[in-house]
């Protein structure tokens, strides 16, 4: 066999483990071990594996994955959540479907100290989620709205996605970061918008009775006191960030002070909590490094068989061209996260598609925003949706199907590709803040 049918053969082979249900980091590992091996011999195989190990956990950037990922949990159980959706949901509350506005804003702010989207789901289907249905929408409609804005928690930096594209990218994380703000802003704004028109034009679809425009009504201190604890952790990761005084990793350990600070003040440790925290913490971290140690393997295992050159040359001198490359990739990203989680499609994939991404000649900052919108229409689209299980779980209610949520989402997954519409027309959304 030519290296070129080796690879082809071991995208196939991995999929097919996957769909199996071997966990994506092994699957990753002994494929790509079997790949060089037939490409070259075992004594290259474990030579490169033991270079893979070191070249890929050894980098200081690394740092920063158990850093944002301690900063998210902690913000998580101090009820910081809670607050922010608190604040908007006071402000908004004489518009009309003003709480399903009011819970994506808060979840848009609440992203921007947690990275993590399963976080967003988790805490606003509790918070979020009874307060809608109290107020007359009904419970699919509401639990779309949580499923469908928890994805920003990807998208808007800090985000553990960014982070995973610019390593296998070899691009900038800070600008990676940057990159996300305006396409968080423009999926924030169309997810409110959708929810403005459906209750204006389906509002059938989004009651259940007459809305009801009651609710809590805060005072300033009362919302300075709920608003502050999350500008001050804004301000203390993102400031620093952005204005150049920290590096990715100092504005992680800086955000997991400040989190830790609020959780502290707000007693929100006891009973062993701190502990669990820094057992999840490092549960998230060690799978995260591991995925990405394999992803380097899989990668230098492509690059070696030829593949993705082979694959540059077939799509762009081609009839396809760049676009149509574009558009295939976009649809079976989307398709895999129908099946896959979001970072193991982005450790299949990226390795074959950045050379080809490159060879085309598309800005590597924009094509990874591309990538990530992508992948996160996958946590709403059935079979997999995570969000949409993390939401079924969270809420702990008998009477709540699993469809009723994926119908809910169905807006918010129409929204993002409209999104990614508007990103491939106008990409400056995605680059302006980067190149800067």
């Amino acid at each position: 066999m030519t290296g070129l049918e080796i690879g082809i053969l071991a995208v196939f082979v991995l999929l097919l483990l996957i769909l199996i249900g071997m966990p994506i980091g092994i699957a990753m590992m002994a494929v790509s071990f079997a790949g060089v091996s037939f490409i070259r011999n075992e004594g290259v195989a474990f030579r490169m594996a033991g270079s893979v190990a070191r070249d890929s956990l050894e980098e200081y950037l690394f740092a920063v994955v158990p850093l944002f990922v301690l900063m998210g949990l902690l913000v998580t159980i101090s009820g910081v959540g809670k607050d922010t959706f608190d604040v908007f949901q006071s402000a908004l509350r004489r518009i009309r479907a003003g709480l399903g506005v009011a819970t994506v804003f808060a979840n848009a702010v609440f992203a921007s100290i947690t990275g993590i989207s399963i976080a967003s789901a988790s805490v606003f289907s509790r918070v979020a989620v009874p307060e809608m249905v109290r107020h007359g929408y009904s419970k699919g409609f509401a639990t779309g709205i949580v499923a469908g804005s928890s994805v920003l928690g990807m998208l808007i930096p800090p985000s553990l996605l960014m982070l995973v594209y610019a390593v296998i990218a070899e691009e900038s994380v800070g600008r990676m970061f940057l990159a996300g703000i305006g396409p968080g802003i423009l999926l924030s704004a169309l997810f409110a918008l959708t929810i403005m028109l459906m209750a204006r034009f389906r509002p059938a679809m989004v009651f259940d009775r007459e809305e009801d425009h009651t609710g809590i009504s805060l005072s300033f201190g009362e919302t300075a006191r709920k608003g502050l604890p999350i500008l001050c952790l804004m301000g203390l990761v993102l400031g620093g960030l952005y204005g150049g005084f920290l590096n990715p990793t100092e504005a992680g350990a800086a955000g997991a002070l400040g989190a830790l600070i609020i959780a502290l003040l707000r007693r929100s440790l006891g009973q062993g909590r701190f502990w669990q925290v820094l057992v999840e913490t490092g549960q998230v971290t060690v799978s995260v490094l591991f995925l990405v140690m394999a992803a380097s393997f899989f990668s230098r295992m492509l690059a070696m068989s030829g593949l993705p050159a082979a694959l540059g040359e077939a799509l762009l001198s081609g009839p396809i061209g760049p676009w149509g490359f574009l558009v295939i990739y976009i649809l079976v990203v989307i398709l895999l996260g129908c099946i896959i989680d979001s970072i193991s499609i982005m450790l299949i994939l990226l390795p074959i598609a950045v050379p080809v991404a490159q060879a085309a000649g598309f800005d590597m900052i924009w094509f990874g925003v591309m990538t990530v919108v992508a992948v996160e229409i996958g946590l709403l689209t059935p079979p997999f949706g995570l969000s949409v299980f993390t939401i079924k779980s969270a809420m702990n209610d008998p009477t709540l199907k699993v469809g009723t949520i994926f119908r809910g989402t169905m807006p918010f997954v129409l929204a993002m590709i409209l999104a990614l519409v508007i990103l491939s027309i106008f990409p400056g959304i995605a680059t302006w803040l980067a190149r800067v």
